[in-house]
């Protein structure tokens, strides 16, 4: 998906989502989850499939928020930023959450509406965490090489407007990875 069409889907997810100044808030969207060839396996939550990103290696991601919708920009400063290990289970959670497993930005009521009730295991115990600093920036380190989603809320900056659930795969492999979450 272009970098256009997702600031277009946003804006309008956001129009949709606004509060009464700007108009009254639509029904939330229906939950897209993904067909049922897809769950298979990756539907049940499996430790074993997490234990590679409990390794220690080289790899590391340094992250900054670009994302803006028209005029406005938003801002992660303070707020979590997560790094969650590639699994089929996490990919079939980005894809339920996100709509997407490689990349996102998704008001966070419509993310909360999506969130599954079944349990999630020991999902956390493999979830790093770290914080968005004052230029909107974060890293993490010490990553073994694989698959990434990193994860954080974005709100906007001197304006009103909801806050966005931002998520985007990234690969480590040995090196430092710089990233922009749009």
């Amino acid at each position: 998906m272009t970098r256009l069409v997702l600031i277009v889907l946003c804006a309008a997810a956001l129009a949709a989502c606004a509060t009464e100044p700007l108009g009254p808030a639509g029904p939330a969207p229906p939950v897209a989850y993904p067909p049922a060839s897809t769950s298979g396996s990756a539907s049940v939550f499996r430790q074993r499939d997490f234990a590679w990103s409990t390794s220690p290696g080289s790899g590391s991601i340094v992250g900054a928020l670009g994302f803006h919708v028209g005029q406005t920009r938003y801002s992660c400063e303070g707020r979590d930023v997560i790094l969650t290990p590639e699994t089929p289970w996490s990919r079939l959670r980005m894809i339920i959450l996100y709509g997407s497993p490689i990349s996102a930005a998704v008001p966070l009521e419509i993310v909360r509406a999506r969130t599954p009730a079944a349990s999630s295991g020991d999902y956390a115990s493999f979830v790093r965490k770290t914080t968005c600093d004052g230029d909107n920036r974060f890293a993490f380190g010490n990553l073994p090489n694989g698959g990434w989603f990193v994860i954080t809320l974005a709100r906007p900056v001197d304006a009103p407007g909801e806050p966005i659930a931002v998520m985007r795969r990234v690969e480590t492999r040995g090196a430092q990875r710089n990233v922009t979450l749009y």
